[in-house]
Parts: C-alpha cells; sequence; structure tokens
C-alpha cells in the first residue's frame, strides 16, 4: 500500500492523466451532442449512429467515474466508506464491460452491413439495428453479475500497511479472495474477454476479407478504385477494432502483473493510461469521419486563425 500510495504524490502523472481524461470527456461530449442534435434536426439516421452514440455515452459516464475515482488516487484524504467505495468501483466496472460490449456489436454491426447481397450475413441487415438494444440488455445483466463480487470484496482501506489488499484508491482496497472464488469470477472475466474480443476478431477479419476482395474486383475490371461510405465506415471501424484489441490485451498483461506484485506503482500508472486510451481516442475518429463536424472545426480554426 505504501508504494501505491506513492502515486498522488508524482505531481506528472497526475497532471498527465486528467489531462487524458478531461480530454475524453470534452471529445465525447462532442460526440455525443452531435448525434443528439442530428436526431432531432431529423436527419435519417444510418446503422450504426446507434452503437456509435451509446458508445459515446458509456465512453463519457466511465471517464467521468474515474475522474471522480482519481481524485482518490492521487489525492490523498482518506474522505469514502464502504458503500460510496463498492459503488464507484462497481460502476465503473460495468461501464468499463459495457465498453466493451458496444465495440464488439460495432464491429458486428458494420459487418453486417458490409456484406453483400449474397451472404447469409444480408438476411440480418434489416434486423440488427433493432435488436441492439435487446442484445445491451442482455450483456448488461450478465456484466452485472460478473462484477457482483465487488460489492462485497471492495472495502474501506486499513489503517494499517497490508500485503493482502490490494490497492485501488486510498479509500478503497480489494480483499483478498478465497482460491475458488478468485478462479470463478477470473474463468467468468476470462470467457467474457474471449468470447467478444474473438467476435471483434472475427467480424474485422470478414470485413478485411470483403474489402480485399472487393479492391481486387476493381481492378479485374479497371473500374475508379473510389470508396463507398460503407467501406471507408468499415476501414475506420478496422482501425478502432485494431487498436481496441491491442489494448485490451495489453491491460490484461498488466492487470496479471499487478496479481503477481500487488503494490507495484508502476504497472498500476501504466494500467491507468491503457485502459482509458481508447475511450479518450476513439471519439476523434468517429469525428474525422463526419464531414459535418470537419467542416464546422474547420471554419473555428479560420475564424481563430484570423482572429
Amino acid at each position: 500500500m505504501t508504494k501505491s500510495s506513492r502515486l498522488h504524490m508524482n505531481s506528472n502523472i497526475r497532471n498527465t492523466f486528467f489531462s487524458e481524461i478531461g480530454i475524453g470527456i470534452s471529445a465525447n461530449s462532442f460526440l455525443l451532442l452531435f448525434y443528439i442534435l442530428k436526431f432531432m434536426h431529423g436527419h435519417r439516421p444510418r446503422p450504426t449512429d446507434l452503437p456509435i452514440g451509446l458508445s459515446a455515452l458509456i465512453h463519457l459516464l466511465m471517464l467521468l467515474t474515474m475522474a471522480f475515482i482519481a481524485t482518490d488516487i492521487f489525492i490523498s484524504w482518506r474522505g469514502w466508506d464502504d458503500i460510496v467505495c463498492k459503488f464507484l468501483v462497481f460502476l465503473y466496472r460495468f461501464l468499463r464491460g459495457l465498453s466493451l460490449c458496444t465495440t464488439c456489436l460495432l464491429s458486428v454491426l458494420q459487418a453486417i452491413i458490409l456484406s453483400p447481397r449474397s451472404s447469409c450475413l444480408a438476411k440480418l441487415k434489416h434486423k440488427s439495428p433493432h435488436h441492439i438494444s435487446c442484445a445491451l440488455l442482455f450483456l448488461s445483466v450478465f456484466y452485472m453479475f460478473v462484477s457482483s463480487h465487488l460489492l462485497v470484496s471492495i472495502v474501506t482501506a486499513p489503517n494499517l500497511t497490508s500485503n493482502h489488499f490490494m490497492y485501488v484508491t486510498q479509500s478503497c482496497s480489494l480483499l483478498p479472495m478465497s482460491y475458488l472464488m478468485k478462479s470463478t469470477f477470473s474463468t467468468l472475466l476470462a470467457i467474457r474477454e474471449a468470447f467478444l474480443i474473438s467476435l471483434m476478431v472475427t467480424s474485422t477479419s470478414y470485413m478485411v476479407a470483403v474489402l480485399c476482395r472487393h479492391r481486387k474486383h476493381l481492378h479485374s475490371t479497371n473500374l475508379s478504385p473510389k470508396a463507398s461510405p460503407e467501406q471507408r465506415a468499415s476501414r475506420t471501424i478496422l482501425m478502432l477494432m485494431s487498436f481496441f484489441v491491442l489494448m485490451s490485451i495489453l491491460d490484461s498483461i498488466i492487470s496479471c502483473s499487478r496479481t503477481m506484485f500487488l503494490n507495484d506503482p508502476t504497472s498500476y500508472y501504466v494500467q491507468l493510461f491503457v485502459a482509458h486510451s481508447y475511450a479518450t481516442v476513439s471519439p476523434f475518429v468517429f469525428m474525422s469521419t463526419e464531414k459535418h463536424i470537419v467542416n464546422f472545426l474547420s471554419s473555428m480554426c479560420e475564424k481563430v486563425i484570423n482572429i
């Protein structure tokens, strides 16, 4: 606990982390506002608008929750009780689970949209957007069950230094669990991560195959290689999915190292940045594909330069 508690003493780490969180909150707020205004003005929504909007909302709530938790990581005040610790950590883990879910659904949905008419996935094109809410509801219940052990294992940090408690924040710690309980929840988490990431990798690989086949067809027929909006969107999502999978694997590796070296502040510091990198970067990538946002930002930059 003493090593981890040194995190709040490093102002560079604190300022850099809060800068990452602040940029992510601003970007997701802007993206969410754009989709809300788009819906209110009666624009015809694309199939991917709902999962992207949900992703922005979930990432916004997750980063806001993390910002509140981070005040107890970097500012040593020890002012939280058991209820606050359990609620905030459980809410944060729940939102992280939903982030994984919406990212996976977005990848699968884009694969369905990109699929050719002769594909068996083509039959799902008109059904898939309407099933997103049901899928999210089902997975939300599952994630709540998987994270339910936090309502018991997260407690107020003891006053005495102990190597048996895993550091969470200055006020909160994770109780040591029995081998059976730890194995059960670790297995459930591993199944969840493996299933969704495998689904994401499968849908991403399918999109790559479709895009490569389309490019070969254009070259063989001497047609213009200009990509359709669906193909451009697919390339954007391919880039995001690759980044998400990479960050998820890195986060899992760091998590395992933290389990082996409970109070290592370096691994905890790195994990904080890695865990929120996708939520911070993804809204900028989505905004770069929206012509209205790009034109608006371009005009704003011109006005600022001319002042």
